[in-house]
């Protein structure tokens, strides 16, 4: 595993630290994107684990591209335009494609900047967490760019059309009180309880049947774009694969014995 991706685990509990200070933590480099797929792919085999949460080392949570490579026109940016539209789908794309098939729940500890590509790739989660200093700015066409990566599909599911639009046609910053109040995070808090505060979601997360929750966010992933007749079919076959879980019928017959010992 590349050092610039750190993953950690306490319990049942994944934290994925983007580890590249020296580049603002960008996304960048087929190494790190090769590592984010391997995390995903071995957190999908472990039925041990039920929860990740991304955050980034130091002051940024990711500064998206790396900015000194598309001025010096290294890699992928410095190819011609065929090349190049394969070089996106060969490389920073395959993260997206990841993170969608990811049966774990993942929570953005957003603990600074999250730009550009940083920006998406916390749309790209299921729930956020902000530190009072974070920051999100869908900032790509304030250098002449458009969301490569996905986030033109993530964002909307986050924020909503016409949120992402501004966000999108603007580039501007978006402070951690006002993603708050537009629905892009859960909660914000202080620097110093971000990772408790992303644990105890997890955590609460991590308290239920590890089967059930990867079920649930399947669900929910499919139905987004699916009518409501397709989402209920979906469902009826995915729930009698919930039924034959030990551990649904273990949690059933302590919920009986319990209200039997009430009523008595």
């Amino acid at each position: 595993m590349t050092d610039t991706l750190i993953i950690e685990r306490t319990g049942r509990i994944q934290t994925w630290i983007i580890n590249a200070a020296d580049v603002a933590n960008a996304i960048t480099g087929d190494d790190f994107i090769a590592a984010f797929e391997s995390a995903i792919t071995a957190v999908n085999e472990d039925t041990e684990v039920a929860a990740v949460i991304l955050t980034g080392a130091g002051r940024f949570f990711s500064a998206g591209g790396n900015i000194h490579e598309m001025r010096q026109k290294k890699g992928v940016f410095g190819q011609p335009p065929l090349q190049q539209r394969h070089g996106y789908r060969a490389g920073i794309q395959r993260i997206p494609r990841a993170m969608h098939g990811c049966e774990v729940p993942v929570i953005a500890a957003v603990n600074g900047a999250a730009i550009g590509a940083g920006c998406d790739l916390a749309a790209m989660c299921d729930l956020r967490i902000a530190s009072e200093n974070a920051y999100f700015a869908e900032s790509f066409v304030q250098l002449g760019l458009i969301p490569g990566d996905g986030g033109a599909w993530f964002l909307p599911q986050a924020v909503g059309w016409a949120r992402a639009a501004e966000m999108t046609f603007t580039g501007d910053r978006v402070d951690a009180a006002t993603a708050l109040a537009w629905g892009l995070v859960n909660d914000v808090v202080g620097p110093d309880d971000l990772l408790p505060a992303a644990h105890r979601l997890a955590t609460r997360i991590a308290k239920n049947p590890v089967h059930a929750v990867r079920i649930a966010k399947r669900l929910l992933l499919e139905s987004r774009r699916a009518s409501l007749e397709s989402a209920l079919t979906l469902a009826a076959a995915m729930q009698p694969l919930a039924h034959l879980d030990p551990e649904h019928h273990r949690r059933v017959a302590d919920l009986t014995d319990r209200q039997n010992r009430v009523s008595n």
